[in-house]
């Protein structure tokens, strides 16, 4: 009876684990500047390729437009649009994700992105970059679910 209360124990926090092993869920962003809660990102996984979209913004703008995007994205609202595509698992790293873009809809650039998962999954490392990822900055996500 004991081993198996232990083993249930075992396998539920392995389970835990391993739904964690993904960038897939829901982040909260944080300013970099403020360091005041800007938005809700769900991320999504589609046959092993993810996309990010905006959730919800936090800011007092959540009618917010994408005036500087140069593509679709032109004049769209920012709340529901995707920010992240085609992002796939790097093929040497488990925790790293890499291969797609990331907008930033306060300029409307979009740069190649790395996605890295931090302490256990609750956190998230994205690194926006030009051509290489030693030029690019890196925003920490944190993991709402």
């Amino acid at each position: 009876m004991k081993r198996s209360v232990i083993a249930g124990i075992l396998a539920l926090a392995t389970a835990g684990a391993f739904a964690q092993a993904t960038p897939a869920g829901l982040w909260k962003t944080i300013d970099d500047e403020t360091k005041v809660e800007k938005s809700l990102i769900r991320i999504s996984d589609s046959g092993g390729v993810y996309s990010g979209k905006i959730e919800k913004i936090l800011t007092d703008k959540p009618g917010a437009k994408c005036t500087e995007c140069t593509d679709e994205r032109k004049d769209q609202p920012v709340q529901g649009m995707t920010i992240l595509r085609d992002i796939k698992p790097d093929t040497d790293d488990k925790a790293t994700w890499v291969g797609g873009d990331i907008l930033d809809p306060n300029n409307g650039k979009v740069y190649k992105v790395r996605l890295k998962l931090a302490d256990a999954g609750k956190k998230l490392e994205v690194r926006g970059y030009i051509g290489t990822p030693l030029l690019g900055r890196t925003q920490t996500w944190l993991r709402v679910q």
